[in-house]
């Protein structure tokens, strides 16, 4: 099978596959800019990667623009936002400065979540239920400009009611412990972390019906599909292990494969 074919059958797929509350995918492609910053040169684009992964089947875009700027760049993101035919999921701090760039890309979605310097990744989930206060006030001036928001948080009760307080549009769940596990073929330890985002995919439901629950962090397609099966759970944003096999694969077979692992297309 050619690799347009199976973009081919990935979009086709896409409409039936979304009949059955099947969850949408998301493409990070933070470390497109990475290996880009890594020279200080002009490639690979960012933008080129996006376009690409909508053209073979991403249901929409992530990209994280750092406050250190250690990946993504200001232009990259207004670059995006033009160009875009499905929709951008912008991460970043909860801060003043990056409520300023948000108000004047407008994204889709923003996604909160919190930043170490140091960190190599996002380590755990946005502390909600620390500062309610904040929070509230900054999703609201977000949301009145147009912006859903979303907070990447532990799958914790405390933290899923502090969301709702708050009045985010959705949540996304982090994933890491349950990544790390699988990595580790640690059979016990998957399976309590399954239990545990399942549980936190009801807790929310209930809380608030209305709210989209997305999850993600440490995906990949051996590890994929049982987040993917799990009722309730609307986009899984995955970015570093399907940029990894882009390297053996190319990128547009990389986003097929990976929406073929999620909904088990043979």
């Amino acid at each position: 099978m050619t690799n347009t074919t199976l973009v081919q059958t990935a979009n086709s797929a896409e409409t039936s596959e979304n009949s059955l509350k099947k969850p949408l995918l998301g493409v990070n492609i933070d470390h497109v800019a990475t290996l880009r910053q890594a020279r200080g040169v002009s490639y690979p684009s960012p933008l080129a990667a996006a376009l690409l992964c909508e053209k073979a089947g991403a249901d929409g875009i992530t990209i994280h623009l750092r406050e250190d700027r250690r990946h993504i760049q200001d232009a990259d993101v207004y670059d995006i936002a033009e160009q875009l035919t499905t929709r951008m999921n912008l991460e970043m701090a909860a801060t003043t400065e990056m409520l300023e760039i948000a108000g004047k890309v407008k994204p889709f979605w923003v996604c909160l979540v919190p930043e170490k310097r140091a960190e190599l990744t996002t380590e755990g989930g946005l502390d909600v239920s620390s500062q309610i206060p904040w929070l509230t006030d900054y999703i609201a001036k977000l949301q009145a400009v147009g912006i859903k928001v979303s907070l990447f948080i532990d799958p914790e009760d405390k933290q899923i009611a502090a969301a709702v307080s708050c009045g985010a549009d959705a949540i996304e769940l982090h994933t890491g412990a349950y990544a790390e596990a699988s990595l580790a073929s640690d059979v016990d330890k998957m399976n309590d972390e399954l239990t545990r985002i399942r549980q936190a995919v009801r807790t929310a439901q209930d809380a608030n019906s209305s709210m989209l629950i997305n999850a993600g962090h440490g995906l990949t397609r051996d590890n994929v599909k049982e987040i993917a099966q799990i009722d309730g759970i609307y986009e899984l944003n995955i970015g570093h292990a399907l940029i990894a096999d882009a390297i053996f694969v190319g990128l547009e077979q990389a986003v097929v494969m990976m929406k073929s692992a999620m909904h088990q297309i043979v």
